[in-house]
């Protein structure tokens, strides 16, 4: 690029435009409330950066040169391109939306919050989408939000990543669902009742990190008897009525299940941390309308389930 070249800006291209459109310098001068001398020292900046007179005087006035009218296309084009890209972007509806939303979730969540904010999703934007993923210990929380493969994580590790934005959604008591017909079911269970008791564990969300239920005891230096692993939170109540197996989980998502098995919910006789579930989003993501969008309505679905 000459320095020529790299002398011209925008408001010399809308000169340009206007000097051929209009033909004259006065004329110029006087839609852009600018003086004569200064659409002339435009002009100049322009023959020189063009290499061309542009306009030259005829006969009643100024007429473009070939090469003028060769560039104004061009011009027009790279003004409007110019003012696309610094128009702020249109308003979001979500009513209006056709976008595909991408939301990542463990299975653990309280099926209420999550039912609670599929309703809410499809009732205020009905003619968008809603992909929800199922997180493994293999899965990069980190990479798929910096990618866009993701707009959303919902999570409850003890330790969240650093660089990503973070807000509560809702906090929940930590108890143990046990069979109704459980030894245990009606007179509660003491603390070295819980430790020799047989426990349904999931398998681990994250290689990096421990669940909170074994961060906890690891504190304490206690150990509960894992005696089922399952990949999947939601298998784990199902193993329970006829079992003796006793399984630490949430009392949101406790409930849902003792409300569809013959299950009792016992107070946990360890003194656990409230499980505490947050969304996690990219700064890439942060001032985006859509997906602000999105963190609200899952904020709001969040502050109805307490």
């Amino acid at each position: 690029m000459t320095s020529r070249q790299a002398s011209l800006d925008p408001y010399l291209l809308h000169v340009l435009c206007l000097l051929i459109a209009e033909r004259s310098v006065s004329r110029t001068a006087l839609r852009l409330h600018q003086s004569q001398p200064a659409i002339s020292a435009a002009l100049r900046k322009l023959r020189e950066t063009f290499d061309d007179p542009l306009l030259v005087r005829e006969k009643g006035g100024m007429v473009p040169t070939e090469r003028a009218l060769q560039l104004l296309p061009d011009a027009e084009a790279a003004l409007a391109a110019l003012d696309k890209l610094t128009r702020p972007p249109a308003a979001f509806s979500p009513f209006d939306s056709r976008q595909r939303f991408r939301l990542g979730a463990p299975d653990y969540l309280a099926p209420v919050f999550m039912t609670n904010a599929v309703a809410r999703f499809c009732r205020e934007a009905p003619q968008a989408q809603l992909e929800i993923q199922s997180l493994g210990p293999e899965f990069d929380v980190e990479s798929a939000l910096a990618e866009g493969e993701l707009d959303v994580v919902i999570g409850n590790w003890p330790e969240p990543p650093e660089r990503m934005h973070l807000s509560m959604l809702l906090e929940d008591e930590i108890v143990c669902l046990v069979s109704s017909r459980h030894p245990l079911a009606r007179r509660g269970m003491s603390r070295d009742q819980y430790l020799a008791a047989r426990h349904v564990v999931p398998l681990p969300y994250s290689m990096s990190q421990r669940g909170l239920i074994d961060s906890q005891l690891a504190s304490l230096r206690e150990h509960r008897h894992a005696v089922v692993e399952v990949q999947s939170f939601t298998l784990a109540p199902y193993l329970l009525p006829d079992s003796d197996l006793v399984f630490t989980t949430s009392r949101h998502f406790a409930r849902f299940y003792a409300n569809l098995l013959p299950l009792s919910i016992l107070p946990a006789p360890i003194d656990f941390p409230p499980m505490r579930f947050y969304q996690l989003w990219h700064e890439r993501s942060h001032q985006a309308p859509p997906q602000r969008w999105l963190r609200r309505l899952l904020g709001e679905a969040g502050r109805q389930v307490q």
